[in-house]
């Protein structure tokens, strides 16, 4: 905290609704906050004060006489004196211990400068550290008592009565300077969980934009894929030998397009549900289902269909929907390599079991291998969306060639949930 005092609150831009009753609360409880209100605030302070001396010097008159000319000079320099209390307390505070000295030592009307003496006190309390109200109040009763009893044994036996409003003063600044920095953590506390709900809430919109996004590329490179690879049969078969048309090898062909279109279709609408129902849900009814290890033998069907000889084998395991899904997902784009790389006629086994609480997932072909793909040094999206699905459930993926020939993904999804910090 500064040594005025003064407490910062930095623009966070959250909008002027919350700006607004922030700035109230912090007004009702620390005061003003602009230096110009503050200011004026404290001036309309000091003249009240003034005003209530001048009324005190008509009232009493048995604790010194009237002041004179220099009195009054006096007393209304220390009521100026006064309005910047809050700005250099310290100062002040001994600015005004000189004035009043000179004032009180004429034996002018010691009772009129009593408020200001006592609100430059507080402030001192309620606007410095507690080294500087010690320090402050023992100055003030020390020279005090001093002079009262040097004055005589009766003179300082009553400035101990005075004595006991100073104190009560300063431990009333002390506990208004304890209640200003509770306020003020309060206020802190609450920008900042407001804070850490926005980020959250960006980055739940973030991770959902990367899901809608690997799930878009798989469904799309997949079908794309599967129907350029009919289409390409399709047209085999009519250029191949047009006057001994096949008509029911072109009808297979087609018919597998149309299968593909609407699964495809099927699937794009369910994946596109969730920005419709809104990004920031994260339910799983706004996601909808999720694909899962049911799902692998119409990919294997999908993948023979387009020309390639697959070998499923599926081990009767349970896995959990995240884990089922993220498993689907790295056997369709691994076939969909395979059908776009390892070339017509290729074999591919595809295996899936559990061990040692984790499924492992392995697909390897026997076709190109390393040719015509993308290096593994400089992936494509294909092998980093296999790895970021593997890495959203914990699990880790390993992809490139196979010593023998062809090409083998192999991933290992642990079963039992997997804390990740920040991912979903």
């Amino acid at each position: 905290m500064p040594e005025d005092g003064a407490v910062d609150f930095p623009e966070t831009g959250r909008g002027a609704g919350r700006d607004s009753v922030r700035r109230n609360l912090i007004e009702r409880v620390l005061g003003p906050a602009a230096p110009g209100e503050r200011l004026r605030t404290d001036a309309l302070f000091a003249l009240a004060m003034a005003v209530s001396a001048v009324v005190v010097v008509q009232v009493v008159r048995d604790n010194g006489h009237a002041p004179d000319v220099l009195g009054w000079a006096l007393l209304l320099v220390a009521h100026v004196v006064i309005v910047w209390r809050r700005r250099a307390p310290i100062r002040v505070i001994v600015a005004l211990m000189a004035i009043l000295l000179v004032y009180h030592s004429l034996d002018n009307n010691h009772t009129a400068p009593m408020a200001v003496s006592m609100a430059a006190l507080f402030t001192v309390a309620s606007r410095t550290r507690p080294r500087n109200t010690v320090l402050v109040g023992v100055g003030v009763m020390g020279v005090m008592l001093g002079v009262k009893f040097h004055e005589g044994m009766a003179e300082g036996t009553q400035s101990l009565r005075i004595s006991g409003w100073i104190v009560s003063f300063l431990l009333l600044g002390v506990y208004v300077r304890i209640h200003r920095q509770y306020v003020t953590s309060v206020v802190e506390r609450a920008e900042r969980a407001e804070r850490t709900r926005e980020e959250e809430a960006r980055r739940r919109v973030a991770e959902e934009r990367l899901r809608v996004a690997r799930d878009l590329h798989d469904l799309l490179a997949h079908s794309i894929t599967l129907v350029g690879v009919q289409t390409s049969v399709a047209a085999h078969v009519l250029a191949a030998d047009p006057d001994r048309l096949d008509r029911a090898a072109v009808a297979k062909a087609l018919d597998d397009v149309a299968d593909t279109c609407r699964s495809a279709r099927g699937e794009l609408r369910a994946t596109l549900q969730v920005l419709r129902s809104g990004a920031d849900d994260g339910s799983d009814e706004a996601r909808g289902p999720l694909p899962g290890l049911d799902g692998l033998p119409d990919l294997a069907d999908a993948a023979r269909t387009a020309g390639a000889r697959v070998e499923l084998a599926v081990a009767d395991c349970r896995a959990p929907a995240a884990v089922g899904a993220a498993a689907y997902r790295i056997v369709q784009e691994a076939l969909t390599n395979v059908v776009r790389h390892a070339g017509p006629g290729s074999t591919v086994t595809v295996s899936v079991r559990t061990q040692d609480a984790a499924l492992c997932v392995r697909v390897a072909d026997d076709g190109t291998g390393g040719r015509g793909r993308e290096p593994d040094h400089a992936p494509g999206f294909g092998l980093l969306g296999m790895r970021e699905r593997a890495r959203t459930v914990g699990g880790t993926l390993d992809a490139g060639p196979r010593p023998e020939g062809g090409f083998m993904v192999s991933a290992v999804l642990p079963l039992a949930p997997v804390s990740l910090g920040g991912l979903s």
